[in-house]
């Protein structure tokens, strides 16, 4: 090829997925499994006639005359890499991500520039680990001429190219597939187990030992376990097996009974697949309460067999006082519910149950989570409650550094104090441990929204939503991450969803009202507005978004009252401070924003969102924005102007 000649190309781009993190905690492995793959894929670039342009550390660069070939390259990587990773124990499997797209390259020396290698690389973070994505370009090639499934994920808005660009995932013959064609995995739901102890008080136990489930069958990489607020949302509601299977997309379900009486206990369980409601396996067990940890163990094994996915081992009680452990069931049953008061109660029988067992890591885990929310609540001081966050998060992985929650509980508290990076370290250390933590992936997705690109975002936010489907923040961070990547569509549909789901929440509303005015749809935006203030008439993002949207219209003067009511009625300072960030971008005061903003930043209460939604672009280009970065740890861009 004569060097700076232009012609036209396949590119590949590959990615092996967690490399940077393994190189850090075990650099040994790390370079045995990097030679390993190398040796693997080099072989099958070149039986498919591609050139290794070059290999940038996990990384492969490889170029095709072929489009046909590279999408068949990639598909028989991936098929290689599977049927390796069957034979290996979890911490030696190896995955990767690939991208491809096909247009104009120039050859320099020994690299090769231009669009196609920048879409390539920016398509790849989009695939799933062991998945493949092809652009538009490449779509329109290949089509007519494969037999493999190519299931259009959208157009997608990616970093430094103009247009958004069609993105399509190949779903290749090896993958396992349901009775209608789709994709299937090893999809499974844990429903709350029904209380029939004699008393209403013993209902914590049963919701217990329902999330005692959910975490436990999380560990193993090879099921993907909805989270528990949308299993826990299905709670008396009566519903058909195959009618919950198909609103969370599961393959199987999980359902049983406790009774509790005294010291014993009697658990009933068994597993359903969603779609035929035919009963996989079942069991009962009677008991003393000091073998419930037993229990969970061989439930989750059983399981786990049931679905051929591998033997589940290990037991994830670090406690042997039973009455601790009722004390770490009940305070999380109080966290939960979320006011002042519950937490606080939770806060005390956590130092309870670590009283009773000092040596309790998930005690200290729940005890930092607590603080963590009193922190951003505001319920009590904010230097007081993130030290205490902090201390009880050390002390939690000083015990098991093992334990996902130590690492996820620990991203929290370096999130609550504006340390970023040390936030993500965290964050994809817990997923290394336990691949289906919905917090550790909300984490990435906001940290990643921040620090990285839309499409990494993008990825992680997706995930949370699969995994917790029912869940407001899951819900509302990928509609955001969708929006910021330019898939509309994706994210009236997740809204739209919610809408359906909680048809009686106003910040449902808010939110759908929030996507029309971006749209400008105004009017209907405005009805939004109105059925939000029905259901929720005190819920200040209701009078938020009216002040947004009279400064949007043109109704200056309505919006500037909504800004004095917020200001002079919201007592709490973070949410007051939201609310005039919110009204003062629509109406365009980018002085006053920018003290709102700064003041934010000394709370430690900003939204991590005004660093990448397009409603605040205006604030992002001022450069005022750049100390607004630095105040809270964020890296600034080597540009003057942000987008």
């Amino acid at each position: 090829m004569v060097e700076g000649e232009r012609t036209l190309a396949a590119i590949m781009f590959t990615d092996v997925v967690g490399y940077t993190h393994l190189s850090q905690v075990d650099e040994s492995l790390a370079i045995e499994l990097l030679e390993e793959h190398r040796s693997l894929l080099r072989p099958i670039i070149a039986a498919h006639r591609g050139s290794v342009v070059k290999t940038m550390g996990d990384a492969f660069l490889v170029e095709f005359k072929s489009a046909l070939e590279a999408v068949r390259c990639a598909v028989e990587i991936q098929d290689k890499l599977r049927e390796r990773n069957r034979m290996e124990v979890p911490s030696r499997k190896l995955e990767i991500r690939i991208g491809i797209h096909v247009g104009d390259v120039v050859h320099e020396k020994d690299d090769i520039v231009g669009d196609a290698v920048n879409v390539a690389s920016r398509i790849e973070p989009l695939a799933e680990p062991g998945g493949v994505c092809i652009s538009q370009q490449v779509y329109d090639q290949v089509r007519n001429r494969t037999e493999l499934e190519l299931v259009k994920a959208g157009d997608v808005a990616l970093k430094n190219v103009g247009l958004p660009v069609g993105v399509y995932s190949v779903v290749r013959p090896s993958d396992p597939k349901t009775e209608d064609g789709s994709k299937r995995g090893n999809r499974v739901v844990v429903l709350p187990f029904v209380s029939i102890s004699p008393g209403s008080n013993e209902e914590y136990f049963a919701d217990g030992l329902t999330e005692e489930l959910i975490l436990k069958l999380s560990e193993n990489p090879d099921l993907r376990v909805i989270a528990r607020t949308s299993a826990m949302s299905y709670k008396g509601k009566g519903k058909k097996v195959s009618e919950i299977g198909r609103e969370l997309g599961v393959d199987s379900l999980i359902e049983g009974s406790v009774r509790k009486a005294g010291n014993r206990v009697r658990i009933s369980v068994q597993l359903i697949d969603a779609r035929t409601e035919e009963h996989l396996w079942s069991d009962r067990y009677d008991r003393e309460l000091t073998d419930i940890f037993a229990i969970q163990s061989h439930i989750a094994t059983k399981v786990a067999h049931s679905l051929a996915a591998g033997i589940f081992s290990g037991s994830r009680a670090d406690t042997r006082d039973v009455e601790a452990y009722t004390l770490y069931l009940r305070a999380g049953q109080l966290q939960r519910e979320g006011t002042e008061a519950s937490i606080r109660e939770a806060i005390s029988l956590y130092k309870r149950a670590i009283t009773r067992d000092p040596d309790f890591a998930r005690a200290y885990v729940g005890l930092g989570r607590a603080w963590g929310m009193m922190a951003a609540t505001g319920y009590e001081d904010f230097p007081k409650a993130a030290a205490e966050a902090e201390a009880a998060a050390s002390k939690a992985l000083e015990l098991r550094t093992e334990l996902a929650e130590s690492h996820s509980v620990m991203a929290m508290v370096h999130f609550l104090n504006d340390r970023s990076e040390a936030a993500l370290e965290e964050a994809e250390e817990t997923l290394r441990i336990n691949p289906n933590d919905v917090e550790a992936h909300m984490s990435l997705a906001i940290l990643y929204s921040c620090l990285r690109t839309p499409e990494e975002a993008l990825r992680e936010s997706r995930r949370a939503y699969e995994l917790d489907p029912l869940s407001i923040p899951a819900a509302n961070l990928f509609a955001a991450a969708a929006g910021v990547a330019g898939l509309g569509e994706v994210e009236r549909d997740v809204l739209s969803r919610l809408v359906e789901f909680n048809p009686r929440n106003p910040r449902v509303y808010v939110d759908m009202a929030e996507f029309e005015m971006a749209e400008k749809n105004f009017a209907e935006a405005q009805k939004l507005i109105d059925a939000a203030r029905e259901f929720g008439p005190g819920d200040h993002s209701v009078k938020f978004a009216q002040g947004e949207l009279f400064a949007l219209t043109g109704r200056r003067k309505d919006a500037e009252k909504v800004l004095s009511e917020i200001r002079t009625e919201e007592k709490k300072e973070s949410a007051r401070l939201m609310g005039e960030l919110v009204v003062l971008t629509a109406l365009g005061n980018l002085d006053e924003v920018f003290k709102v903003i700064l003041r934010q930043a000394e709370l430690h209460s900003w939204p991590y969102m005004i660093t990448s939604d397009p409603y605040y672009a205006e604030v992002r280009r001022d450069p005022r924005f750049q100390g607004f970065r630095r105040k809270v740890g964020l890296p600034v861009p080597t540009t003057a102007r942000e987008g």
